[in-house]
């Protein structure tokens, strides 16, 4: 369940021009220990802030406590420009990274990310020394490069749907122990991309995962 937080709609100033956002702040945690970014998935197959997996993963890190920011990337929902095959969005990562750095100065950061928000959340969270956990939830293996992770010492969440259609579950099972540092990765059963039915999995895999990485966070 989420905790109490004032929710603000506003535009981050990107490259490409305005980018739609909403931060959720939470009320009863006046010094939380990190804030999170949460990437949406392909926007030209209809991805936006708003998606149902985006949305739980938000729902999640903000019952911990934690300050939580989704955008549009440009070209989806209100933000300007036009989609840029994932290359042009990792500066739009980072302009939303820029953004919680100023906003919560000192803190560390949670970059998420669902589907094609994970391959361009994770690229740039990897680099960004303000980061210090990643999540990816459905990762296209299938049709991405995700080469980068294997130069990615940072604790990292995989979690999968078991019959995900644009991440064969086998080759994420055989990558993710290969991978540099700490890295959990949790399945699925019984699910595609969108783990439709089974979000309170994505909710528990995440909170769990949260809680032991950052013990000062609520449980």
């Amino acid at each position: 369940m989420s905790q109490p937080h004032d929710s603000r709609n506003f535009f981050l100033n990107g490259a490409v021009g305005r980018l739609e956002a909403v931060l959720w702040t939470p009320r009863s945690t006046p010094a939380p220990p990190l804030a999170a970014v949460v990437c949406h998935p392909h926007p030209l197959f209809g991805g936006t802030l708003h998606n149902k997996v985006v949305f739980q993963a938000a729902k999640s890190i903000d019952a911990l406590g934690v300050p939580v920011l989704r955008f549009n990337f440009r070209g989806a929902g209100l933000s300007e420009g036009v989609h840029d095959r994932g290359i042009g969005e990792r500066d739009d990562v980072r302009v939303a990274l820029q953004f919680l750095i100023a906003e919560f100065p000192q803190m560390p950061l949670l970059v998420a990310g669902f589907s094609f928000g994970s391959v361009a959340g994770l690229r740039v969270g990897c680099q960004a020394p303000e980061a210090t956990q990643l999540i990816a939830l459905g990762l296209p293996v299938n049709n991405a490069d995700v080469s980068f992770l294997f130069e990615c010492p940072k604790p990292k969440l995989f979690v999968h749907g078991s019959n995900d259609e644009h991440g064969d579950v086998r080759n994420v099972k055989e990558m993710v122990p290969l991978l540099p540092g700490e890295n959990r990765l949790v399945i699925v059963e019984g699910v595609d991309h969108f783990f439709a039915g089974k979000l309170s999995e994505v909710d528990q895999a995440i909170t769990r995962w949260l809680t032991e990485q950052v013990p000062e966070l609520k449980k």
